[in-house]
């Protein structure tokens, strides 16, 4: 009976096991071996009644062969139970050999509290994806279960296991998971809160998702923007709208106990947009971003978000108060102190030029291009301006190539999702279109009287560097003005992937994005 259930299984030494039972078999009288298994096998169904794992046991095999074996001689059915067994042997070897490189690669299947290599890692996943396609149920719970112990600090394999349960139909052992993850295991991460509060919700249990929500507002990460956007959201799915907006205005003011808060400014940003978002009350969102300067101070992220306000916002424009806001980021004083640094305050007047160049007149954009030209350029070496005006050019050229010649592929317009009705104001070689012509050496320059970083990718991801200087960030600046990124970096938390990420397109030197702060806003909506 044991080496029977022993070839059932792909494990290591099995040839061995195999010829061990061929011996025992040689050596014993078959009606002995038989009604030891018949016993045993009578006893177990008869206390539980329960099937082998969904599979066929040898005396089940036997007893539906003993008709068919009627008549035989002793050593014909020896064969018989023999070649019974052998096939369950070859089956598990085949398994076996489909295993073995994961099986292999596995160093730590037992918990540590250090953590596991990337390569290890990978090799669960890889694992699982394969068990999950033999299509197999009990199988992939049991790996699942494996896994988990040596992999029981990562929200991700617990998350991945929930969502496998849910799919196969099984919300029992799905609610066991998240509930042994969120109590016990992974506890204090953030990840798990955040994702047991959606899975609740989308499940019909809303008050196991506003605690969920409640729990990581006071214990797990108090203040964290992404939590209150997604509670607020949540709020705003189930018709609860005023608790939405309480939601950002208690976050608010919280924020405005604390001393130099850096979450306040984003949370007066997403609670301006989410209420013109939502009710449509233009007048009340300006009035919560333009009234937070008395409680903030005057930085990038947070003219970023005035700016990208005023973008969305009907008219009339307040061109003239954010012309004077510029201006004093730009020419700090004793009263206004700015410790903004030389390239922040570049990257503010190219994004207010592009601003100005389409909800501006002709006066603003002069006096705009005049203060830019004044503190910025004086200080680029003319060396670099002519690198800059070449390339610009050289684009150019290759843009008109790339128009008139019929076999061409047509380049992806960038997002004006900031901006309805504007027009795509840059060439079809900027950015990650595809080209049909030799890449250059460097990337694609603005012209002299413009910074690379006034470019459309930096003020759609605005407020995305309002965090420590030593963490940057980058975004595509084909990125619109209105386009959001996934992150908050300020209160950023491990992200992990449940599935293998697709291979990323390599982009030649003349393609490769260029670096710009992280954005504030989320795909949360």
């Amino acid at each position: 009976m044991i080496y029977s259930r022993i070839l059932e299984n792909p494990i290591q030494h099995l040839d061995k096991y195999f010829n061990g039972f061929k011996e025992l078999a040689g050596s014993q009288p078959l009606s002995e071996l038989r009604t030891a298994e018949g016993a045993a096998g009578v006893a177990v169904s008869g206390a539980g009644g329960q099937e082998n794992n969904g599979e066929v046991s040898p005396e089940d095999a036997e007893q539906s062969s003993k008709p068919v074996s009627a008549g035989l001689t002793e050593a014909e059915e020896l064969e018989k139970y023999i070649a019974i067994r052998e096939e369950m042997y070859k089956i598990a070897k085949e398994c076996d050999s489909k295993i073995i490189g994961f099986e292999t690669t596995i160093r730590r299947p037992y918990f540590h509290v250090r953590p596991l290599n990337v390569a290890e890692l990978e090799n669960w996943h890889n694992y699982l994806d394969f068990t999950e396609r033999e299509g197999d149920f009990n199988k992939v719970v049991k790996l699942y279960e494996r896994c988990l112990i040596a992999c029981a600090n990562y929200p991700e394999y617990w998350i991945r296991y929930v969502l496998c349960m849910e799919a196969r139909g099984s919300k029992d052992l799905a609610d066991n998971a998240l509930a042994r993850a969120t109590q016990a295991f992974v506890k204090r991460q953030l990840e798990i809160h955040l994702f047991a509060a959606r899975f609740k919700e989308q499940n019909g249990d809303v008050e196991g998702a506003r605690a969920a929500y409640q729990l990581v507002h006071t214990e797990i990460s108090p203040g964290l923007v992404e939590a209150i956007i997604k509670h607020a959201n949540m709020e705003h799915r189930l018709g609860n709208l005023e608790d939405a907006f309480s939601l950002y205005e208690q976050a608010i003011a919280i924020e405005k106990g604390k001393e130099q808060s850096q979450t306040l400014p984003m949370l007066y940003a997403q609670y301006s947009r989410f209420l013109y978002l939502i009710s449509g009350n233009a007048e009340k969102a300006r009035e919560i971003l333009f009234g937070a300067l008395e409680h903030v101070q005057l930085s990038k992220p947070f003219l970023e978000a005035l700016m990208h306000s005023e973008t969305i916002l009907p008219p009339p424009r307040r061109i003239d108060y954010l012309d004077s806001l510029v201006d004093k980021f730009l020419v700090p004083s004793s009263d206004n102190p700015s410790t903004a640094s030389t390239a922040d305050k570049e990257d503010i007047s190219g994004i207010f030029m592009e601003f100005l160049g389409l909800f501006g007149d002709i006066q603003y954009i002069k006096k705009a291009e005049d203060r830019h030209t004044k503190f910025f350029l004086p200080h680029k070496p003319i060396s670099e301006l002519r690198k800059r005006h070449a390339e610009d050019f050289l684009a150019s050229d290759k843009t008109k190539l790339a128009k008139s010649y019929p076999g061409a592929p047509v380049a992806a317009q960038p997002l004006m999702g900031g901006y309805p009705n504007a027009q795509n104001q840059w060439p079809a070689a900027y950015g990650v279109q595809p080209q049909t012509w030799p890449s250059t050496t460097q990337a694609q320059q603005w012209a002299p009287g413009y910074s690379q970083p006034a470019a459309y990718g930096a003020y759609g991801s605005y407020g995305g560097n309002y965090v420590t200087p030593q963490v940057p960030t980058s975004v595509p600046p084909s990125t619109g003005y209105a386009a959001y990124s996934s992150t908050y970096p300020v209160q950023s938390y491990p992200q992990q992937s449940y599935a293998q990420p697709a291979a990323a397109p390599t982009l030649n030197p003349a393609q490769q994005p260029a670096s710009a702060p992280q954005a504030y806003y989320g795909t949360y909506y």
